[in-house]
C-alpha cells in the first residue's frame, strides 16, 4: 500500500502514520523528521532548512524532493510506504508522480485529515517533543508524567522553535496559500478522501482504516 496523508501542521498526520506503520508493516516517510535530523547533524542541508523553518516558511521544493526521492528508492519501501508531509506543493506532487511512474507504481490512497485553525493553534502552541525518540506530548491534554522528561525513553522533552503562536499562524497561512491546492490536484485525480481530525486519536484511526478497506 502506498498512502499519502494530507493536512495542515498539527492535524495528527504523524500520530496516525505511526499507528498505520504498526498495522501494515510499511515505513513512514516524514520529510519533517528527515529535516530535523539534518538540522541536528548541523549539515549544510540542515542549516539551510532551519532558516526557513524558524520563520514558519516552507523549505524549498528542490531540497524536499531530493530527500523524498532518496527515501522512496530505499529497499524498505519496496512493499509500500506512508507519506507524511510530502508532497506539500503542486511541484512536489508532480515530482512524486514522475518518481512513482519511473517505478511503475502509483498512490493507492490520498486522505486529508481536517482540523479547524483555532484548534490547530492550541494544539501546536502546547506541543512538546522528545529530543531523543520523537514522542509527541501536549502540555495541556497529554503532558509527560515528569516535566520535560519523556515517558518512553527518558529523553529531554522540548518545544520546537517554530511552535510559537506567531510562527504557527504563519505556517498555517503558508499551508493554505501553497499547500491547500493539493486538494484540487488529487480531487481531480479522483483520489482524495477526508477524515475529521477533531475526534479522538483512536476514532480518527478507525475512520482511516474504514476508508482504506472501502477502496
Amino acid at each position: 500500500m502506498r498512502l499519502l496523508l494530507l493536512g495542515a501542521p498539527g492535524v495528527g498526520k504523524g500520530t496516525q502514520s505511526k499507528l498505520l506503520v504498526e498495522k501494515f508493516k510499511i515505513p513512514q516517510i516524514s520529510t519533517g523528521d528527515m529535516l530535523r535530523e539534518a538540522i541536528k547533524a548541523n549539515s549544510a542541508l540542515g542549516i539551510k532548512a532551519k532558516s526557513f523553518m524558524d520563520k514558519g516558511s516552507l523549505v524549498p521544493d528542490d531540497v524536499i524532493i531530493d530527500l523524498a526521492a532518496e527515501r522512496i528508492r530505499a529497499s524498505d519501501c519496496a512493499n509500500g510506504f506512508i507519506l507524511d508531509g510530502f508532497p506539500r506543493t503542486i511541484a512536489q506532487a508532480e515530482a512524486l508522480d514522475r518518481l512513482l511512474a519511473e517505478k511503475h507504481i502509483s498512490l493507492d490512497h490520498v486522505i486529508e485529515i481536517t482540523v479547524s485553525q483555532t484548534n490547530l493553534v492550541e494544539r501546536l502552541s502546547n506541543r512538546v517533543i522528545c529530543r531523543n525518540c520523537g514522542s509527541v506530548y501536549n502540555k495541556l491534554t497529554n503532558p509527560p508524567k515528569v516535566s520535560n522528561v519523556c515517558d518512553k525513553c527518558g529523553g529531554e522533552v522540548y518545544q520546537r522553535s517554530d511552535d510559537t503562536r506567531d510562527a504557527i499562524v504563519q505556517r498555517l497561512k503558508v499551508y493554505e496559500n501553497e499547500t491547500a491546492p493539493l486538494r484540487d490536484y488529487y480531487r481531480g485525480k479522483k483520489q482524495l478522501t477526508h477524515v475529521n481530525g477533531e475526534q479522538p486519536v483512536a476514532q480518527v484511526y478507525q475512520n482511516i482504516l474504514t476508508l482504506l478497506e472501502r477502496q
